[in-house]
């Protein structure tokens, strides 16, 4: 079958390409932005890559197209399929339709962490012999690719709460039909698409719906809007995850303050520990609600955690980049306040007093609408300096940050300005942080090839 799809560099878009190609499928694609790294990955799988959305690309007909959801009513491709009588379908009912239908899946929602407790439970479910397929929307580097088919019954998918296509404004994740299913955390988000708090909570409860009476949802004890989720009806099995203080079924007690040393208990019993060069909070939970999903399939504790602790993080997840003159620079994805807070206080925890300089560019479209500007400048108060950039396109002005700001904190809009400011902010022994949900121009790169400039000059 001749596979045709609209929108394919994003993510999961590209992931999903690889899949049907490794299914057997000719895949075919177009984009807007045909470009690095994601447009390397399909070519090197043998995808036919068009720039731009020309609708003489449907001639000959493709036997299905399979339409992003960043495509839009008047898009020239879109308006000529819809002209036609080809038959079409989103990302994620291909991904039920075509794959899914006989595995068990193990799905990951919620408002932060999805990725990472998506790349941690895959692996778990490796390093325990179990073969799994999945679908993330990054780059473990465990696998060194975001997506394959798998060698058993169990697929991991990264499932997103953003609506699945112009035609079908459910949230993705109600396509899967998951057995095991996470639900990390729930904050307001994707104000593009959502209107308030509840709207999101109807669309996690949507999910919830879908579980079969002999599946198991996870969730933290704490997380009271999760708690109004579950309360609409729940009619699976349900593990909660939390500190040793609360009555959850799954329990953590931190080993250290930054959470790079942890123990964990199952119904009251301690059952080992996990040491591993992962930082914050977040990540213990989330290491945490791996280890109850993957007991859900019959992974025992101890070999889950003997797991995480060979566990080797994702792409752009406090990523490393290098170390220059004793100056680190890490890139992180964090698009949202309570990710940008519980990030810079896993490095503060771990650093102690050396300066950590957040660089943050405010490009998801919930921030970019300004939702969260009342708490974006005391999220970052674990951080020396801030260094706000300023994109085109963003509906308010980041110098009301200046006043309000809890540490020093200034705003460039200029990509080579930021560079040259960064490289004189750093120091030996200072921590950089870029965190943005895009390639921000290019300043990471920029930024250590200008650090390197300077040590060898």
């Amino acid at each position: 079958m001749h596979v045709h799809i609209l929108g394919i560099c994003g993510t999961f878009m590209g992931s999903l390409a690889q899949l049907a190609k490794a299914l057997g499928h000719q895949v075919s694609g177009c984009d807007a932005n045909v470009y690095p790294p994601m447009s390397d990955q399909l070519a090197q799988a043998g995808i036919d890559l068009i720039q731009g959305f020309d609708p003489g690309q449907l001639s000959p007909a493709p036997d299905l197209v399979v339409v992003g959801n960043a495509m839009t009513r008047g898009n020239p491709v879109v308006e000529a399929l819809l002209e036609s009588t080809i038959p079409y379908t989103s990302g994620p009912q291909f991904l039920r339709d075509h794959l899914l239908d006989e595995r068990w899946v193990l799905a990951v929602a919620g408002t932060h962490g999805k990725t990472s407790t998506s790349a941690m439970l895959a692996w778990v479910l490796e390093f325990a012999g179990m073969a799994p397929g999945f679908l993330i929307g990054g780059v473990p580097a465990n696998f060194g690719q975001s997506a394959r088919l798998g060698g058993s019954p169990f697929f991991v998918v990264e499932a997103d709460e953003y609506d699945s296509a112009f035609f079908d404004k459910r949230s993705k994740f109600v396509h899967y039909r998951a057995r095991t299913c996470i639900l990390n955390n729930l904050e307001f988000d994707h104000a593009d698409i959502f209107p308030d708090l509840a709207a999101i909570e109807r669309q996690f409860h949507h999910l919830v719906r879908t579980l079969p009476g002999h599946g198991c949802v996870i969730y933290p004890a704490a997380d009271a809007n999760l708690g109004r989720v579950i309360a609409q009806g729940c009619w699976s099995e349900q593990r909660r995850l939390g500190a040793e203080s609360t009555d959850a079924d799954w329990h953590y007690e931190l080993l250290d303050p930054a959470g790079s040393a942890f123990r964990v208990a199952y119904q009251g019993q301690w059952v080992g520990e996990v040491r591993w060069p992962h930082t914050g909070l977040h990540n213990v939970l989330n290491g945490l609600a791996a280890v109850a999903a993957a007991h859900h399939v019959g992974v025992t504790p101890e070999v889950s955690l003997a797991a995480l602790c060979e566990f080797a993080g994702v792409k752009r997840r406090m990523e490393l980049l290098g170390e220059v003159q004793g100056c680190r620079v890490y890139d992180d994805f964090a698009h949202h306040p309570t990710a940008i807070q519980t990030t810079l206080a896993g490095l503060r925890a771990k650093v102690g007093d050396a300066p950590i300089v957040a660089v943050i560019e405010p490009r998801s479209n919930t921030m970019r609408a300004g939702v969260h500007k009342a708490v974006l400048a005391e999220a970052c108060a674990d951080a020396s300096r801030v260094v706000w950039f300023q994109p085109p396109g963003v509906d308010w002005a980041l110098d009301a940050l200046l006043e309000v700001s809890p540490v020093p904190a200034e705003v460039v809009s200029d990509h080579a300005d930021l560079v040259q400011r960064l490289v004189a902010l750093s120091e030996s022994g200072s921590h950089i942080v870029i965190m943005s949900n895009g390639g921000f121009g290019g300043v990471h790169q920029q930024l250590m090839q200008a650090l390197r400039a300077r040590e060898t000059g």
